[in-house]
């Protein structure tokens, strides 16, 4: 989004998320199990534990709170019964969301998700919907006043794809998922510390909205957010910093 600070988007969305900490657990908790469940105990040898125990750290979850929902995943015992699924559709205004679940039961969770979409003008859409306009990616973002200069070099050599610069002075490095947390690792060894760093679903095309559509969006979006089983939502919404602020 040229032209267009991470920044703002940050600050709203750590706002919320500070106002229902112990559901943010929850999901982080459930990343965890499952990520060791599927690729292993050990984040150096699997990239999801790795990006989820960066997550759960960077929210203030405990060191043992993070050993305890590895060994369980490990453990092959609670993590059995949730399946992983995603969802796509639209907002209103034709703005394209993607939502990642996990869940012991599609019947409820789907119920649960078009339920959302319909109660505030959008629609669930069907497989590949939408899909096709995200990418998975890794961010890391700083706040305004780094050095530019120097984490455009940092990021470079540990092999980021692209360092991208916004007007109020913010800065959002990108990189493939897979090397998120040696990227990250890279520019903290440098002294450069992110504000904030994740894997993220990139749209391709974004859909810009008015004050109002921005509230509808939003909307749609806490409350797929607050859903026990869903564990993130993705938007191609194109809401402009000081509608961004006003809301936050």
């Amino acid at each position: 989004m040229a032209g267009h600070s991470k920044w703002a988007n940050i600050k709203h969305r750590k706002a919320a998320q500070d106002a229902k900490r112990g559901k943010v657990f929850t999901k982080l908790i459930r990343e965890l199990v499952v990520a060791a469940k599927q690729g292993g105990p050990l984040p150096e040898d699997n990239p999801r534990l790795r990006a989820a125990v960066d997550k759960a750290l960077g929210s203030n979850m405990t060191r043992d709170t993070i050993d305890r929902a590895i060994a369980r995943g490990a453990g092959n015992n609670e993590a059995d019964d949730v399946e992983e699924l995603t969802y796509e559709g639209y907002a209103s205004g034709g703005v394209a969301v993607l939502v990642e679940v996990m869940t012991d039961n599609r019947n409820r969770t789907v119920a649960e998700v078009r339920h959302a979409f319909s109660k505030r003008g959008g629609n669930l859409g069907t497989d590949g919907s939408v899909a096709y306009l995200f990418e998975r990616k890794g961010q890391i973002s700083f706040a305004p006043g780094a050095d530019e200069e120097q984490v455009m070099d940092v990021a470079l050599e540990a092999g980021a794809e692209d360092v991208e610069a916004a007007d109020d002075g913010s800065i959002e490095v990108t990189t493939a998922w897979e090397e998120l947390s040696v990227v990250k690792t890279a520019m903290e060894a440098s002294g450069l510390e992110p504000a904030e760093s994740e894997v993220t679903m990139i749209a391709s095309t974004t859909v810009a909205v008015d004050a109002r559509g921005a509230e509808t969006v939003m909307g749609l979006i806490d409350a797929l957010e607050e859903l026990d089983d869903v564990q993130n939502v993705y938007s191609n919404v194109d809401i402009p910093d000081d509608i961004l602020d006003a809301m936050s």
